[in-house]
């Protein structure tokens, strides 16, 4: 008797040696992934006329508000990011990328991109779209909407 597919424990078991790679290649230009996450994200808002708040932040990134925080506060600290409004208790803060962000995800995305390269991770174009394509849809099927804090 065969064992039936197990796709999302394939999943997990692929997360690990590609999340070393990430750390790895984010170590070089001084971040973390999910730090990497935040400055892309505040790039992709760059000209649109919006800023996130942290709240809308830990949405966008995957995490919980309270992580969130010390994230930004390290960001803010290393002069990656900056706070715009007057802040404190329940006043939501606008984010931005400051010039020093926007040259560390400069810096990291050439690298991002390579690590992404279809023929690095030994597929073709066409199946490195359908696996992205398909991982999208498995994330919003086990996802679901996500709640609130």
């Amino acid at each position: 008797m065969t064992e039936p597919d197990l796709p999302l424990w394939e999943i997990v078991q692929a997360y690990h040696p590609v999340a070393r790679g990430f750390h790895a290649l984010f170590a070089e230009v001084g971040l973390t992934p999910t730090q990497f996450g935040v400055l892309a994200v505040l790039r992709d808002e760059e000209g649109t006329g919006h800023a996130s708040t942290q709240a809308e932040l830990a949405r966008q990134v995957l995490l919980r508000p309270q992580s969130t925080g010390e994230l930004v506060t390290t960001l803010v600290a290393r002069g990656l990011v900056t706070r715009e409004g007057p802040g404190g208790r329940g006043r939501p803060t606008a984010l931005r990328l400051t010039d020093a962000g926007r040259r560390v995800l400069d810096d990291a995305l050439p690298r991002v991109h390579a690590y992404n390269e279809p023929s690095a991770i030994g597929l073709t174009a066409a199946e490195a779209a359908t696996l992205a394509s398909l991982l999208r849809r498995v994330r919003a099927a086990v996802d679901g909407p996500r709640s609130e804090g």
